[in-house]
């Protein structure tokens, strides 16, 4: 039954936006040839998204940019938007690209509803494609899930640190910071 899927590249998914097939606002990505729906973003996590892009500015400055929620290319088959993509400097800020895997120094999905889809076939995605430094930052339980080792199964090097430990980038190790800097605040 899987032989009879058809697949979708990215250059087909643009040219499904251009036709009106999907609508440019319509919160979907591309994920192994599959279009998948977005959750809808809840307050944790858009709390989380800001406070955490805001903490890396802090910490890693002009060396790197910081996209939100903005297509990276993996390949000819995904195209997916995580919520935040620390990736290299671009004169045009990538107005002619996407940045590719070469580009990124790291990627964080924040996960309310989505920690599984997040650590599951999307982590597999990230690793395939050869993201080095993938981050899962669960606001549920208030941790956050460290993929790195990446090779065509998946992650061979999976943590998962609480709130109370300290993180850095695998790229910039002496950018440090607690891991509840990056979650939102408890009242």
């Amino acid at each position: 039954m899987l032989a009879d899927i058809r697949l979708i590249n990215v250059h087909e998914y643009h040219k499904m936006v251009e036709a009106g097939i999907l609508d440019p606002e319509e919160r979907v990505e591309l994920i192994d040839g599959h279009i998948i729906n977005m959750a809808a973003k809840g307050t944790a996590h858009a709390s989380a998204t800001t406070r955490t892009s805001r903490r890396l500015r802090q910490l890693l400055g002009e060396q790197v940019l910081i996209r939100l929620q903005e297509p990276i290319r993996l390949n000819d088959y995904s195209e997916p938007e995580p919520d935040i993509a620390v990736v290299q400097p671009e004169p045009f800020d990538y107005a002619d690209h996407h940045p590719t895997v070469s580009e990124v120094y790291f990627v964080i999905e924040v996960a309310d509803s989505t920690l599984k889809k997040d650590c599951g076939f999307k982590a597999k995605a990230y690793a395939r494609s050869g993201i080095l430094d993938y981050w899962v930052l669960d606001v549920v339980q208030r941790e956050l899930h460290l993929f790195r080792e990446p090779d065509q199964k998946g992650y061979q090097y999976r943590l998962i640190l609480a709130e109370t430990a300290m993180i850095a980038p695998l790229q910039f190790p002496t950018a440090t910071t607690l891991v509840s800097d990056l979650l939102p605040k408890i009242k």
